[in-house]
């Protein structure tokens, strides 16, 4: 395991979070090489035919894409600004995917002007913008239709993005529409089909519902004329946080085999949170330890700004002790210090007797964690750190208040 207690002492492979608590400070993202691979090589074993495109939105430090394109995944970028970073970890742009709703002309230019493998296309008006940039620079885009296959996921609502009315996809009913807005113009070629119905999905049938309309709709477009190739099946693929089952990759492979293995597209998923939060986890400092009448609260030096996710999402994170304290466990409420009723990271959790200055660890953190914090507060943007054996590095710094406030600017006339 990359995150076990050895002599009493919670570690990370092979370095006590003690020692990296120490040396760069707390609050603190501490992820796990070692995991990282596994996770990827569980995907690549189970579905070698398949491409495999990280969701670089779930964690976009430039050493995890670094990681992830020296064992051969590609990237899928939602922004200009994941492009670049996906280009300045090493990730060819031919192993890219522009996928997102809103993408500007600038950084549809940006795709084209990198050579991108494709831009997953959500509207006829982001059709239409894509066929002017690529006229402009006299290329032809090669794009992938987002379908909305109108299937509800058992998710958070706020992470499901399948089902009719969500802002993601071109509904079914627009498609005919879609695809002859594509034939008409002279700098696309409709190559693909692409599907996301959400993230943290458990089960199996969901995406088997959702990859036969998919399959039903490369058909249809075959069938009028188009020559498709690609089908990008997204990612979605859950991960246990609490007590969930471990996502069944084998049966998800078999299904994938079984719904699309006659097809004769090259298929590709866009897996984020599955390959990242496990080997993550939030390493904090106790600060104080306070005594109210009906509860007890641990206040620890993380906060919302950190790790947003319990906040927005009503997310759950184990929380350990680092080194726990002998003697029976107590149920207190660990908290943060911002000035916001949600900075909670749980409630009437059991931890052993705890005192200021301990070290906690919550779990489960390397999805959605950096990758959403914030100075908020005028915090301290939150440090990373990458451990692969017995080897640290610091892969993002902290940015304290004085170079927050460097960033602003006072008007002459102020």
């Amino acid at each position: 395991m990359s995150f076990a207690y050895h002599d009493g002492v919670l570690q990370v492979e092979d370095v006590p979070l003690p020692l990296l608590g120490q040396q760069y400070g707390t609050p603190l993202y501490v992820y796990s090489a070692a995991q990282l691979r596994v996770n990827f090589s569980c995907l690549r074993e189970a579905l070698p035919e398949l491409s495999i495109h990280y969701a670089v939105k779930a964690n976009s430090n430039l050493a995890i894409l670094r990681l992830f394109g020296l064992l051969g995944a590609g990237a899928d970028i939602v922004s200009g600004g994941e492009l670049q970073r996906a280009l300045g970890a090493g990730i060819p742009a031919n192993r890219i995917v522009f996928s997102g709703v809103g993408k500007t002309a600038e950084e549809i230019e940006a795709a084209l002007t990198a050579g991108v493998h494709q831009l997953n296309v959500e509207s006829i008006a982001e059709l239409a913008a894509i066929q002017a940039v690529a006229q402009k620079l006299g290329v032809v885009a090669p794009v992938a239709f987002r379908l909305n296959p109108d299937v509800a996921a058992d998710t958070h609502h706020k992470i499901a993005t399948g089902k009719k009315g969500d802002k993601f996809g071109i509904d079914h009913e627009q498609m005919g529409e879609a695809a002859a807005v594509a034939a008409g113009y002279s700098h696309i070629k409709l190559c693909g089909v692409a599907i996301h119905i959400g993230s943290q999905i458990f089960d199996i049938e969901t995406f088997r519902a959702a990859y036969t309309r998919a399959a039903e709709f490369v058909r249809e477009l075959r069938a009028a004329g188009h020559a498709i190739d690609r089908l990008d099946l997204g990612g979605g693929f859950a991960v246990p946080y609490q007590d969930e089952a471990v996502f069944d990759v084998p049966r998800y492979a078999t299904m994938v085999r079984e719904v699309l293995g006659d097809l004769k597209c090259a298929l590709a998923i866009e897996p984020g949170r599955f390959l990242v939060a496990n080997a993550g986890l939030l390493l904090s400092s106790v600060i104080y330890v306070k005594e109210g009448v009906a509860n007890r609260f641990v206040i620890v030096d993380a906060a919302m700004n950190d790790l947003v996710r319990p906040a927005m999402y009503e997310a759950f994170h184990e929380i350990k002790a680092v080194v726990p304290a002998d003697g029976e466990s107590e149920l207190v409420d660990v908290v943060g210090p911002v000035c916001e009723s949600s900075d909670v990271f749980g409630t009437a959790r059991s931890l052993p007797a705890t005192h200021p200055g301990d070290l906690v660890a919550l779990m489960t953190a390397g999805a959605y964690g950096a990758a959403m914090s914030s100075t908020y507060n005028t915090r301290d943007l939150v440090p990373e750190v990458l451990v692969d054996g017995a080897r640290h590095a610091l892969i993002r710094p902290r940015i304290p208040a004085n170079i927050q406030i460097g960033w602003d600017k006072l008007p002459e006339w102020l």
